[in-house]
């Protein structure tokens, strides 16, 4: 990655980085270290997970906003009380959404009101501290407050993204996103103290009124009144009735590891889909990382987006169950249909970007979270609600206009998903399901197929967690294109190429590959690791 050059700041990486996995008996690991930080305060002031997520979820809109925001949307997967229970976050495109204005596009714009669907995150932060929590949102949102109030010193990646946001934001449409995220019209540099003091503002008046302010009061207000101005289609009346859904979560059991995802909307349903596909083979007759290794779950993947871009929607236009397509005897017709020797296109589709921040915390009474919030396109539409922080998502760009389409865009509904947490559970010796880990690997359409690899490293080649985030990817794109990392033998790519795939190799391994998290549970405490491609830190006491 290019990082834009600083003269007060040695911005040289020559090397790769090699990390290590953290042990402790609480922990947090997520894509911002001082992020991760404020998680951690909250476990020390006697907090347990639940509260260490809200807070480190809070401060990311801070310290990362290139990736999510206060007007993005989130999920959570939540291991407490003996049990994981799935929330559903994500917001609803507005009453007042009008296909007919979209006349004649193929998509939905990213950039502007039209892809804006309702904000879900702050409810998100609500419900879990209303559920699970044991701080005041008072106490949870003061990390956040203080970066934002009194600055703090911008990581790598972050200011590299926000320096490319900056060039696209430009004019005045784009004058709130401005006059909130820049200096003078130029975006911070790495080690450069930045300061959003409107922002700290705003997660004040949401902690003071547990989110009143953002779906029924002053805040709610201000939104619509933004929205209005430039002839958006969200209106008060949408963030007053919307609300975070607890979801019952889907799942797969692949060799003996139960893959956990939240249901559709999300596209959690891929990961469990390939490996579905994936079980009527025996992986581990190749060796790990050898171009059979890839090849098998290049076509499983392939065949899962197939059934994900045709299916996946909101729950209630869906026309087909969850069940049907995670069927056995589905699968292993799926699974018939792959050639051991030759890349096929299943016609799966094109991949759209992402933009997405992944935490994960746990703690000593045995709480673990899986958590996922982001505004999908980086600062997503690039629409800010003046004087307040507010940058709101483009998730309705994930809707298709086809019509017909189960995910065809309309007022009221859920958009496709691209984010999704992920938790692995495991049978006990009382037949009961115990945890074993909770994990993200964030970014786009890469999510699913990176949930797929780094459960196949744990499961099948006993990888240890930080070992199979750090392993290098690949990534299916459109056709029988793939994207991969270095790191692979030359034997692999040759030999992959010679399969039919048309490979392109990374110069370097990026955020493109996706940003992995996770928190292994061990007998006493935690292995807590954090991915390289990230800025991130998995940190513990």
């Amino acid at each position: 990655m290019e990082l834009p050059y600083n003269d007060s700041y040695p911005d040289n990486y020559p090397y790769p980085s090699q990390r290590m996995p953290v042990y402790a008996r609480n922990c947090v690991a997520t894509s911002q270290p001082l992020a991760a930080q404020a998680g951690l305060e909250m476990l020390k002031r006697g907090g347990n997970a639940i509260d260490a997520a809200i807070a480190t979820a809070m401060a990311l809109t801070v310290v990362e906003p290139t990736s999510n925001g206060i007007g993005a949307d989130a999920f959570a997967l939540v291991w407490t009380g003996g049990g994981l229970h799935g929330l559903n976050a994500s917001g609803r495109a507005p009453m007042a959404f009008d296909l007919s204005a979209l006349e004649g596009q193929d998509r939905i714009p990213y950039y502007g009101w039209q892809g804006v669907t309702t904000p879900g995150a702050v409810s998100a932060w609500v419900t879990l501290a209303q559920e699970y929590g044991s701080l005041p949102m008072t106490t949870l949102a003061q990390p956040a407050i203080n970066y934002a109030r009194n600055g703090y010193l911008l990581s790598p990646q972050t200011a590299y993204y926000w320096n490319l946001t900056a060039r696209r934001f430009t004019g005045s449409k784009f004058q709130a996103w401005q006059d909130t995220f820049t200096a003078n019209g130029k975006a911070p540099k790495p080690g450069e103290l930045f300061k959003l003091p409107n922002h700290g503002n705003t997660l004040e008046e949401i902690a003071q009124t547990e989110g009143r302010s953002f779906y029924q009061g002053n805040l709610a207000d201000r939104i619509h009144e933004a929205s209005q101005a430039q002839g958006g289609w969200l209106a008060k009346s949408d963030l007053e009735n919307h609300q975070a859904d607890w979801v019952r979560p889907i799942a797969v059991e692949y060799h003996g590891f139960n893959l956990h995802e939240i249901p559709p909307n999300g596209q959690g349903l891929a990961a469990l889909i390939a490996l579905g596909i994936l079980k009527n083979f025996d992986i581990t007759q190749w060796a790990v990382d050898s171009p059979e290794f890839l090849h098998i779950q290049i076509e499983t993947m392939k065949l899962a987006f197939a059934d994900a871009h045709r299916y996946i929607a909101d729950s209630d236009t869906m026309d087909i169950t969850v069940e049907s397509l995670l069927d056995d005897a589905y699968l292993a017709q799926r699974a018939q249909m792959i050639q051991l020797d030759h890349a096929q296109d299943f016609d799966h589709g094109t991949p759209k970007p992402g933009g997405t921040i992944y935490l994960t915390a746990a703690d000593d009474q045995g709480n673990m979270i899986s958590y996922i919030q982001s505004n999908y396109t980086g600062f997503g539409s690039g629409m800010v609600v003046p004087g307040t922080g507010i940058a709101l998502q483009n998730r309705g760009c994930c809707f298709t206009l086809e019509q017909g389409h189960p995910n065809q865009a309309g007022p009221g509904k859920r958009p496709y998903h691209t984010i999704i947490p992920a938790f692995v559970t495991r049978a006990g010796s009382d037949g009961n399901d115990e945890p074993v880990m909770s994990f993200g690997v964030m970014g786009g359409f890469m999510q699913p197929q990176g949930h797929a690899q780094v459960l196949i490293r744990l499961a099948d080649y006993r990888q240890n967690p930080q070992a199979a985030l750090d392993a290098p990817r690949y990534q299916v794109t459109t056709g029988k294109k793939v994207i991969i990392e270095p790191g692979f033998d030359q034997r692999t790519y040759d030999k992959l190429r010679d399969m039919g795939h048309d490979l392109t190799i990374s110069e370097r391994r990026t955020v493109s590959h996706g940003r992995g998290q996770c928190i292994y549970r061990l007998d006493d405490g935690y292995l807590a690791a954090s991915d390289q491609r990230s800025d991130g830190q998995a940190v513990g006491f």
